[in-house]
């Protein structure tokens, strides 16, 4: 939760990372909050204050998967709403044509984002949570210790940096310091 605020304001990527990984510790605790707080919250060396509000806060999140539907897959719909966000943001960047670099390296991470396209099983997914996808799963296969391609190391790279301008990006939108006015 404390982690969570802190990416929030500073960058809305690791955010969305984080909190589908929160996701993901929640359901591996069977979205029991008794496990949840033996597990992930009692572990923490954190003041009983800031503990309840932890506990507090991992079982309203239980509580909207539950109502969600999403305790075996999927995500809350107040994730959901960040790529929806992410994703009328990178289309309104790209069509404003102010930011040569940011289109450029969209363009740039395009052929990577068509190869991991193809091998979705949900052909409506936007470019933005493909992206967010990816590096989730490289993610998942670092914290397994599972070796990966030179190639996929590569593309992480590549997708990260475009990741890093979309990041850089909504800050600025957020500051109303972003002109997208054409």
């Amino acid at each position: 939760m404390f982690i969570a605020r802190k990416l929030k304001k500073e960058n809305i990527v690791e955010y969305l990372l984080y909190m589908w990984q929160v996701e993901d510790l929640l359901r591996a605790c069977k979205l029991d909050m008794d496990a949840v707080n033996e597990k992930l919250i009692m572990t923490q060396q954190l003041p009983e204050e800031q503990r309840k509000a932890l506990y507090e806060w991992s079982e309203s999140l239980i509580e909207m998967m539950k109502q969600e539907n999403i305790q075996e897959k999927g995500h809350l719909q107040l994730n959901k709403n960040i790529i929806i966000e992410l994703n009328e943001l990178h289309h309104r960047i790209l069509q404003a044509k102010k930011d040569a670099g940011y289109a450029a390296k969209f363009y740039h991470v395009l052929p990577l984002i068509v190869q991991l396209r193809a091998k979705q099983t949900d052909p409506g997914l936007c470019d933005i949570e493909i992206c967010f996808n990816f590096l989730y799963g490289i993610m998942l296969l670092k914290l397994n210790k599972i070796s990966i391609s030179d190639e996929t190391l590569r593309a992480q790279e590549e997708i990260s940096k475009f990741m890093v301008l979309l990041a850089k990006n909504y800050n600025l939108y957020r500051k109303d310091e972003l002109d997208l006015d054409g």
